[in-house]
């Protein structure tokens, strides 16, 4: 069994009544949705900075094409680039 913690929250009524029919079609109890949609949020949250942050250090390496690179590229392209 994976371990777990206890987390209290509080959640808005229509949330509460909503995420109660989901767990009575679903068959799941709402502890367990709950828990999925925070994993889900962190799993892409976490994906998400990771790849902020790597993009930021290129940028900060130099490693993106110049103003005038992008420029010229465009111009090859025949788009004006403004």
């Amino acid at each position: 069994m994976v371990a777990s913690a206890v987390l209290s929250v509080r959640i808005n009524i229509e949330d509460e009544q909503a995420l109660q029919q989901l767990a009575q079609v679903t068959g799941a109890s709402k502890s367990k949705l709950v828990a999925e949609a925070i994993h889900h949020y962190v799993e892409i949250n976490d994906w998400q900075t990771k790849l902020i942050r790597e993009r930021l250090e290129i940028a900060d390496r130099g490693e993106y094409a110049s103003r005038d690179q992008v420029k010229a590229m465009f111009a090859k392209w025949g788009v004006n680039a403004g």
